[in-house]
């Protein structure tokens, strides 16, 4: 009978033991800083935000490469003119490389923003 006394007594006191260490884990958690939310609009120092100022700038960016664009496309218009009929010399076809890089830079920017 003693025998079972001490393990009862053991059992509770191990039960208490953890329910303690619970708590304490618990405790730690709800201590624990919370980080800032990433979603959160951060300002600049002259009080603009930072979303709306990297958002002009890409659509500066994508103004810019439109023009070259354009005049890319009106390059390889007078290159083929020139051209004629049969013969496509090879600054042609890096003009056409060029207009492609063009345009995938610019889609890259529109699909980020």
């Amino acid at each position: 009978m003693a025998h079972s006394r001490r393990l009862a007594l053991l059992a509770v006191l191990g039960a208490v033991g953890l329910n303690a260490q619970r708590a304490d884990q618990q405790d730690q958690r709800e201590s624990l800083p919370i980080p800032p939310n990433p979603d959160a609009d951060r300002k600049l120092p002259n009080g603009k935000s930072m979303k709306d100022e990297i958002a002009r700038h890409d659509h500066e960016l994508a103004l810019k490469d439109a023009d070259e664009l354009i005049s890319a496309a009106r390059d390889l218009k007078t290159q083929l003119e020139k051209a004629g009929n049969y013969v496509v010399p090879v600054a042609t076809l890096k003009k056409t490389e060029e207009i492609e890089k063009l345009a995938r830079r610019i889609r890259g920017r529109l699909k980020q923003g």
